[in-house]
C-alpha cells in the first residue's frame, strides 16, 4: 500500500534502537524524511546511515535525551515544520515502588509525560495550520494491564493518555491526528530486562522465564519490532486521518478484553 507521505517530514523520539526504530524504518521505507534521536551516538549514527543507505531519504541526527530542552530544541531546530511526530522514549527502570523517592517520580513523570506534552505544544498548531499532521505517541499495554516494577512507568504513560484525549478532538477537523500504540511484548532489550527482572522473582532460570513469557501470549511469540513499526507508519498515513484519540493495542492478544 502507497501510505501517500512520500517527502513528509517526521521526527522519530529515541529511534536508533528498539520500538523506536523500526517506526523510523517502516516511515523511511514509505519515503519520509526523517529526523532520529538517541542517546547513544554510535547507535544514532548506524542507524541513520543504514536507513539513508536502504530507503534513500534524507537522514537528521540529534543525538541526547529527549527530556532535556536543548535535545528537544535542536530536534525543533533540525526540523522546525515537521508533518509527523513520533514519540518515545525510556521508561524508568524496573523498581519495587517503595523505593521510589520524590526526584525519580519527578523523572519518570518527565520523561514519560512532560516530554511528549512539551513537543506536541510545540508543533501541533503549525500542523493544523498546513492542514496535516499525525503524533503517535508509543507508551505501554501497562497503560491498561500493570506490570509490577513498571509503576512509575505505566502510571506517567496513563497520565499522558488522558491529557491527550480531549486535545486530539480539538484538531481532527484540520486533518491532525493524535494516537498512541499499547505495545504488548516486543522482542527489544527493553523486554528481555523486564523478563531478567521476573525471573528473578520468580526464582525460575532465564530460558524458562523467556519460555513462560512467550507462553503467555495468545499469538505465542514476541512481537516482531517491524510489526510495530508499520502499524506506526500506518497510523501516519494519508488514509489514517479518521483515527484519531485512540489507543492501539498491540499485544499478540495478550490484554485479555471484549473492548
Amino acid at each position: 500500500m502507497d501510505l501517500g507521505i512520500k517527502g513528509r517530514k517526521a521526527i522519530v523520539c529515541a529511534s536508533s534502537r528498539g520500538l523506536g526504530r523500526a517506526c523510523a524504518a517502516a516511515l523511511a521505507e514509505a519515503g519520509c524524511d526523517l529526523v532520529l534521536n538517541g542517546r547513544n551516538t554510535d547507535a544514532l549514527a548506524a542507524t541513520a546511515r543504514e536507513l539513508r543507505e536502504r530507503y534513500g531519504v534524507a537522514v537528521e541526527e540529534v543525538a541526547g535525551d529527549v527530556s532535556a530542552p536543548q535535545v528537544q530544541k535542536a530536534l525543533l531546530t533540525a526540523c522546525p515544520a515537521p508533518d509527523i511526530l513520533v514519540n518515545n522514549n525510556g521508561g524508568p527502570p524496573l523498581k519495587d515502588f517503595r523505593q521510589l523517592d520524590r526526584a525519580a517520580m519527578l523523572d519518570g513523570v518527565t520523561q514519560n509525560m512532560v516530554t511528549p506534552i512539551e513537543l506536541i505544544q510545540a508543533v501541533l498548531d503549525g500542523m493544523a495550520e498546513r492542514g496535516f499532521g499525525r503524533i503517535v505517541n508509543i507508551t505501554s499495554l501497562s497503560v491498561y494491564q500493570p506490570i509490577p516494577g513498571l509503576d512509575l512507568s505505566s502510571g506517567a504513560r496513563a497520565g499522558l493518555t488522558a491529557f491527550l484525549a480531549g486535545i486530539a478532538r480539538t484538531v481532527a477537523d484540520r486533518n491532525v491526528t493524535i494516537n498512541a500504540i499499547l505495545p504488548g511484548k516486543f522482542d527489544t532489550d527493553r523486554i528481555r530486562k523486564t523478563v531478567v527482572y521476573a525471573a528473578e522473582k520468580s526464582g525460575l532460570s532465564l530460558e524458562e522465564q523467556t519460555k513462560r513469557t512467550a507462553q503467555a501470549i495468545p499469538a505465542g511469540r514476541l512481537g516482531r519490532p517491524e510489526e510495530f513499526g508499520r502499524t506506526c507508519a500506518f497510523l501516519c498515513s494519508a488514509h489514517a486521518g479518521y483515527i484519531t484519540g485512540q489507543n492501539v493495542i498491540l499485544d499478540g492478544g495478550l490484554f485479555n478484553s471484549a473492548f
